[in-house]
């Protein structure tokens, strides 16, 4: 008999918002909460976590590492815990290894082997990622700084980008020729599709890894719409059970889900680092390198996609994922017509990355303004660097084909920023949907409310049906009948 899988506390938390309870939750009280909470909680454990990681079983390297006064006293406790911590960690690596020789071996394997390594992957991960809650007491004793900041002189920024902000196209240009795509072996999805990876070397000379992205295809996948949806910082979608996530309903809904991870994230944390922080830690090269990077990672798919499907496609993501769609929608124009995409889902944007990167509330918690300052780094040395991810016209993307999901209540990618770039960008009020909801709680709300993606489905069909009739009159132009 097959072994039921013991559902998360995660798990349980999120079925419980998809009932008429998470109206309850999703409302701008819960966002004060869920600020407060990855600010005090989240970011430090998760630092405390990244100095166990590097630290592989050594007290005296957790304690550089984690910027935390050593005494007899902690060094006794702190030994325990890297004892457990290290057990975890091994057996994460092992089962890892595991699932690469499943999915990505020479072999397909059996459907059961294929669920049982997917199966014990993410329940592995899932514990690894939760053993931040071990530092609790070591957080309570002490103050433990969110960030491990590397921040670059402005003259090293100088040296890489000075002299793309007169050429922009060259910082966003899609790679010549495109690298190889290894596609993984499938394991089936619950609601009866299959979901698989992709895997290809990052094209950007600033990364110098492999780039991973998750495939959730529905069950009639023939001719599905594609959606590219890049998660939030911080955001480790893949590696996490019962996360708060949209792409089920997509799914449901016939679209198929590509989900890229982001420079950093994921299976891309550098050593001694968690998911995203080396995007804040290196401000303001981590923001360049990101965007200008994940920008040419999505071409690469794009270009894939194009190669494999005629259906359209649209690009879009929460938070860090929807600022990224927001630069292709505007740096797609230096692109060939074939690599644009048809459409755009965007969750919690705002109009300029300086809005939320300096002026947003999490830019806040993490201390980025004073960081970068004791760094030489004045308002106009960053400012300097902000063409290159401002809009310079009309996006590649026709207005009526833009989706937007805004809280009014968001002080994290503020709502007044957003506000004035879709005003600007002629998004039509058909296609805007903006909710008395902050930043954490909007994502909330599509759980129950799927009016957006409804909408974004309506905008794929209509794209489908005018690529039919585009082939249809081509194919008669072309008959010498």
């Amino acid at each position: 008999m097959k072994k039921l899988q013991r559902p998360s506390i995660q798990e349980l938390l999120v079925a419980a918002l998809r009932t008429p309870m998470g109206n309850l939750v999703a409302r701008p009280w819960f966002d004060y909460v869920a600020l407060n909470t990855v600010a005090y909680w989240f970011f430090p454990l998760s630092r405390l976590w990244a100095a166990a990681r590097t630290a592989e079983g050594s007290v005296d390297r957790f304690f550089e590492n984690s910027g935390i006064t050593p005494s007899p006293r902690l060094a006794e406790r702190v030994k325990r815990n890297l004892s457990e911590f290290e057990i975890v960690r091994h057996r994460m690596v092992s089962i890892e290894h595991d699932w690469e020789s499943v999915f990505f071996g020479a072999n397909a394997p059996s459907p059961e082997a294929a669920l049982h390594a997917e199966h014990e992957r993410l329940s592995c991960r899932n514990r690894y990622n939760n053993l931040r809650r071990m530092f609790i007491p070591l957080r309570l004793a002490n103050q433990v700084q969110p960030v491990r900041w590397h921040i670059p002189s402005p003259t090293d920024v100088e040296a890489i980008y000075g002299t793309l902000l007169a050429d922009p196209a060259k910082a966003f240009a899609p790679p010549e020729p495109m690298p190889d795509i290894t596609v993984s072996h499938r394991v089936e999805s619950k609601d009866g599709g299959q979901n698989y990876w992709l895997r290809f070397k990052s094209p950007s000379p600033r990364m110098d890894d492999q780039v991973i992205a998750r495939v959730y295809e529905p069950a009639c996948a023939d001719n599905a719409p594609t959606l590219i949806f890049g998660h939030g910082i911080c955001v480790e979608f893949d590696h996490w059970r019962g996360l708060v996530d949209e792409v089920e309903a997509m799914v449901k809904m016939g679209i198929r889900v590509v989900r890229p991870e982001a420079p950093w994230h994921g299976r891309r944390v550098p050593d001694g680092m968690y998911g995203g922080e080396k995007f804040i830690a290196t401000a303001p090269m981590g923001a360049l390198d990101l965007f200008t990077s994940a920008a040419q990672e999505w071409s690469v798919i794009i270009d894939w996609l194009r190669r494999t499907t005629n259906a359209p496609i649209a690009i879009g993501g929460s938070s860090l994922g929807a600022m990224t769609s927001q630069i292709i929608c505007d740096k797609a124009r230096y692109w060939p017509e074939r690599l644009r995409p048809d459409a755009a889902f965007l969750v919690t944007h705002c109009g300029h990355i300086e809005d939320a990167v300096v002026h947003g509330k999490l830019a806040e918690v993490w201390g980025i303004a004073k960081a970068t300052i004791d760094h030489g780094w004045r308002t106009d040395l960053i400012r300097r660097y902000m063409p290159l991810f401002e809009a310079e016209g009309v996006p590649v993307i026709p207005p009526e084909n833009i989706v937007t999901v805004l809280g009014d209540h968001d002080n994290v990618t503020p709502y007044n920023s957003a506000r004035m770039l879709i005003d600007e960008w002629n998004v039509p009020a058909e296609n805007q949907f903006i909710y008395r909801r902050g930043h954490f709680s909007v994502p909330l709300g599509m759980m129950r409310d799927h009016a957006p993606l409804l909408r974004l489905r309506e905008i794929l069909d209509k794209q489908f049906d005018q690529g039919q009739a585009r082939q249809h009159q081509a194919f008669v132009d072309d008959d010498p009948i």
